[in-house]
């Protein structure tokens, strides 16, 4: 069992670091393996449409997103985590996940996503709406906690004097971890929920 966290944000070891590495050490101490890949740092190029993903199976740009797409097909559930910045995820983020599931074929479905944000002060809300939209169209369950999965402060230590969002952060662990073997002893049981072909309906006339 193995989970793949993301740290969309620019700094290293800023305050998305710390909240990512506390659901980390909760879901190492739930017996599942985990992984963190820094992304929020880099010139990531934006996805151009050219579709090129579908006859060679990987993003025409081969950079982070490749090297994180064969991470993500080989693990059991993914954590994004993202600052806040205008209200919303930030930049590199966005642009790192349209071309990561866009660029992607290989099966999603069970999956178990999270997402995580930080900020000093608001604008998270919005921030974990837009990163859980990602996961609702793969048909991937999302994992939940006591409250929502954020955490406040302008830098980690005062990250860390936020007691009910770093439980919020353990709680979530402890619930990615018991969804992850729930499913994979269904999935060792039944298989996967029967799969439709994809009907797309188009409403111009």
């Amino acid at each position: 069992m193995k989970v793949l966290l993301i740290n969309g944000s620019p700094n290293a070891k800023g305050c998305t670091y710390t909240a990512l590495s506390e659901v980390e050490k909760t879901l190492r101490e739930n017996g599942i393996e985990t992984e963190m890949l820094h992304v929020g740092h880099l010139a990531i190029h934006g996805c151009i449409g050219c579709r090129k993903c579908k006859e060679i199976g990987r993003c025409v740009f081969d950079d982070i997103v490749n090297e994180a797409a064969k991470k993500f097909e080989e693990a059991d559930g993914i954590v994004i985590g993202s600052p806040v910045y205008y209200a919303g995820v930030n930049g590199a983020l966005t642009t790192f996940l349209d071309r990561l599931y866009y660029s992607t074929s290989f099966d999603k479905r069970m999956k178990v996503g999270a997402a995580v944000c930080s900020a000093r002060r608001a604008g998270t809300t919005a921030t974990l709406d837009a990163l859980n939209k990602f996961f609702l169209i793969a048909e991937m369950p999302i994992a939940s906690s006591q409250y929502w999965n954020m955490v406040h402060g302008n830098t980690p230590e005062e990250v860390l004097q936020d007691a009910e969002g770093l439980q919020t952060m353990r709680v979530l662990g402890r619930n990615m971890a018991f969804l992850i073997r729930a499913i994979l002893s269904e999935k060792a049981r039944s298989g996967l929920p029967e799969k439709e072909p994809r009907v797309s309906t188009n409403f111009i006339r």
